[in-house]
């Protein structure tokens, strides 16, 4: 089970990114001070084509590069922070609904590089079993054919359900497209490139006993490490490197 997303209550992005993590009922994850239990959901764009997943920006553009496995954002930074997301988890779509465009903006301006680490711990938890796996490797190629920010956003914003209907190989191909995705993209989200990848990043993290939830005691997304040290419950740092806007 995934730590799922949403909004029990609302409040003003000058709160804490990053809480904790506790557990109601399922897991929940705390994200800038409030307890997500329902989804929330991004602007769809009216101009999409019907069966088209809706484009959605970034709040700034940084370029990205693949090292083993791992989308690398931005170039040398002081600071260092390591996402580990699943491309089903709602709890990751609320993560960057709320502190996307800071860490965006930071990242562009240099003053901190993300390791995005995609995972497929949700792989059984959509109709057909796949998406994790399949949504992780379109991001992996996206970062590989200049188009990772705005492809990372538009799939969180408009993130299936978990449980339901994943996208299909081609309806990622159609919005790498559209995002202008190089020549290189549609043969890579075809293929599978990096299907093997996204298996062994959750294989190698789930065994990590320095990504466990101080609540859960287990590996879960997201999972949050900065300059090597796992967020946890009260940690303000991310806060002090990428303020609210």
């Amino acid at each position: 089970m995934s730590e799922r997303a949403g909004v029990s209550e609302r409040r003003r992005s000058r709160t804490p990114m990053v809480v904790g993590i506790v557990v109601v009922a399922v897991l929940a994850v705390v994200i800038g001070g409030v307890v997500f239990t329902q989804r929330t959901v991004g602007t769809v764009d009216p101009a999409t084509p019907a069966g088209s997943i809706p484009i959605s920006r970034a709040g700034a553009p940084f370029p990205t590069v693949v090292d083993e496995g791992v989308v690398v954002a931005g170039r040398s930074a002081p600071h260092t922070l390591d996402v580990y997301e699943d491309a089903l988890c709602p709890a990751c779509q609320s993560f960057e609904s709320r502190g996307g465009a800071r860490i965006a903006k930071v990242v562009a301006e240099g003053k901190l590089r993300v390791r995005y680490h995609l995972v497929n711990m949700l792989d059984q938890r959509s109709q057909p079993a796949g998406y994790s796996t399949l949504g992780g490797n379109a991001l992996l190629c996206g970062a590989e054919n200049g188009i990772f920010p705005d492809l990372h956003v538009s799939l969180y914003t408009a993130q299936p359900e978990e449980g339901g209907t994943g996208y299909t190989a081609e309806q990622l191909v159609d919005l790498g497209t559209r995002l202008g995705a190089g020549p290189g993209y549609a043969d890579c989200v075809r293929s599978g490139k990096h299907d093997g990848q996204v298996a062994a990043n959750f294989a190698k993290a789930a065994k990590d006993p320095d990504l466990r939830h101080q609540k859960t005691g287990s590996f879960g997304t997201p999972a949050l490490v900065m300059d090597g040290t796992m967020l946890q419950p009260g940690d303000d740092r991310l806060d002090a490197v990428a303020p609210p806007l």
